[in-house]
């Protein structure tokens, strides 16, 4: 179905898209963003690139500090997602949520529209994305099979989980609007 010719009618709520790096989040909410009447693109890095000195390194196991800055974006990120939201904007709020964090954050919505979806393409398809990519997000390939491992196996299955292994942005954004119309 191409919903390119179809007119969105979208009530304001957050969509919350969430996967590894390299997963296709930053692409797929943007064009889903630009896809929907009155929205935002809230990127949840952004908090955590505001930080000037003090940064802690996110690893695939977080020191204390780094355990501590991620949280802290997760708050500031539903802080502002819930004020874009009070005026009539969809928010399209895309984050590394996996593992535990993933039931903690979608909590932090409770009273709010939500959908929550979940990029998951195959191990090898993030391998091959994060080695063409200008900023590498994992250190070597064992990361990325590590942070796999947890997206899979610790990540409660909440939400929508598409696999966009074969699918372009502008398929996946087709799968996740025909998944928020039926919804």
């Amino acid at each position: 179905m191409d919903l390119n010719q179809q007119p969105i009618d979208h009530s304001p709520q957050i969509i919350l898209i969430t996967g590894n790096m390299a997963a296709g989040k930053s692409s797929v909410a943007q064009a889903l963003a630009e896809r929907l009447p009155k929205s935002v693109h809230l990127r949840g890095d952004v908090f955590r690139r505001m930080i000037v000195n003090g940064q802690a390194e996110m690893t695939l196991n977080l020191s204390v500090e780094a355990y501590q800055q991620l949280q802290l974006r997760y708050r500031l990120a539903a802080m502002v997602a819930r004020q874009y939201l009070q005026v009539g904007f969809t928010v399209v709020y895309q984050d590394i949520i996996i593992g535990s964090a993933l039931a903690e954050v979608i909590a932090s919505f409770h009273n709010m529209p939500l959908s929550v979806i979940v990029l998951c393409p195959r191990v090898e398809v993030v391998a091959a994305r994060d080695a063409g990519r200008s900023k590498a997000g994992y250190a070597n390939e064992a990361m990325v099979y590590a942070f796999d491992h947890i997206l899979r196996t610790e990540t409660p299955r909440l939400g929508y989980w598409l696999d966009t292994s074969n699918l372009t942005v502008a398929q996946t954004i087709d799968h996740v609007l025909k998944h928020l119309q039926q919804n």
